[in-house]
């Protein structure tokens, strides 16, 4: 029962978190085994379809929920750096290029459902913050984010995890530098300069210390997992079921390198789905694994998390139909150089 109670000192909290990080690292060592002794327990065997899907569920839940919350945890404690009205002084003011280049850096460190990310955006253009940097953020915030980094990194490697950061953070400051180009602030609901600037969720001078900056990150996992699991819970139920039971060469001829329209496709596909990093990446961990081209489902990734029809109906609220459909223009060609490009080189 100790454990479980909130430490009021920073020797506590360091206890507390190494004794959960030795743990969290027995557990995820020992992913394999466990998957395979529930596989064993049900009388199941892996090498018929039924068997696969289950052990890719019991390996894979587990996994991504280890990944998100040690993430998540870390990324709620740099974020109490962040106080929204620092970070609008350090966007606001900024040339164009440099903002862009800040904005989209920003997004990695900040929500990364693009639903959630869209209050942000609506702040920052009341605060003035140019609106092309103010996309940049909005696309990176969701595409390009903590979540998505450590799950490409696990499943796939740093080498397409680092590719991804760079092409999804190229995405990002080019369009915000072609919409604040083409100079669309007309286009703004009139509402959004008057509305108030959000308050900030975290005051930085010193009084709090690391105690205060630890519960933060605790209470990051308490709401961020509570919010994203039934989301993890069914893309992983999706990637078991392809796992499982979809054959490779269906998968392979419409996800695959050799069919031209197979990205554009894979794009438009995307964009009525509604998920985030963690609930996609399962999913294209299973397409993968039945022979769909890496570019293909990363672009049919990078479209449900960036160019999600909630988060269109969301930014109708303060943006008008022709800037709605510049934005999900120009990210859209963004995301179809990606793929072809990943496909191009891997």
């Amino acid at each position: 029962m100790t454990l479980l109670r909130q430490p009021s000192t920073t020797a506590g909290w360091l206890s507390l978190i190494a004794v959960g990080s030795a743990l969290w690292l027995a557990l995820y060592q020992n992913l394999s085994p466990l998957a395979e002794s529930l596989i064993g327990g049900f009388g199941l065997d892996r090498r018929t379809p039924f068997g696969e899907a289950l052990h890719f569920f019991f390996y894979d839940t587990p996994k991504v929920l280890l990944l998100l919350t040690g993430i998540v945890f870390l990324m709620g404690v740099v974020q109490t750096f962040f106080a929204p009205e620092r970070t609008r002084a350090l966007l606001s003011g900024r040339r164009q290029g440099v903002g862009n280049m800040l904005a989209a850096l920003l997004g990695i460190v900040t929500p990364f459902c693009s639903c959630s990310a869209v209050p942000l955006f609506i702040g920052f253009l009341s605060a003035g913050v140019p609106l092309g940097v103010t996309f940049s953020f909005l696309i990176s915030a969701p595409m390009v984010n903590e979540v998505a980094l450590a799950l490409l990194f696990g499943l796939f490697g740093w080498q397409v995890a680092a590719l991804y950061l760079g092409l999804g953070l190229l995405v990002a400051i080019v369009a915000g530098l072609v919409i604040g180009h083409l100079k669309m602030e007309r286009h703004l609901e009139d509402w959004v300069q008057q509305i108030q600037r959000g308050e900030a969720t975290w005051n930085d001078d010193g009084s709090n210390g690391w105690p205060a900056r630890f519960a933060a990150g605790r209470r990051h996992v308490r709401e961020i997992v509570a919010k994203v699991w039934p989301y993890i819970l069914a893309g992983i139920a999706l990637g078991a079921g392809i796992h499982g039971y979809v054959p490779e060469d269906f998968m392979a001829s419409f996800m695959g390198k050799d069919a031209w329209w197979a990205v554009p496709a894979a794009v438009v596909l995307g964009v009525p789905m509604y998920t985030n990093a963690a609930g996609i990446i399962p999913i294209v961990e299973a397409l993968i694994g039945k022979g769909a081209a890496l570019g293909t489902v990363l672009a049919f990734m990078m479209s449900v998390i960036a160019l999600s029809a909630p988060e269109m109906i969301i930014l109708r609220k303060a943006l008008k139909p022709t800037l709605i459909a510049t934005f999900a223009g120009v990210v859209a060609t963004g995301i179809l150089l990606v793929g072809y490009v990943f496909n191009l080189v891997l």
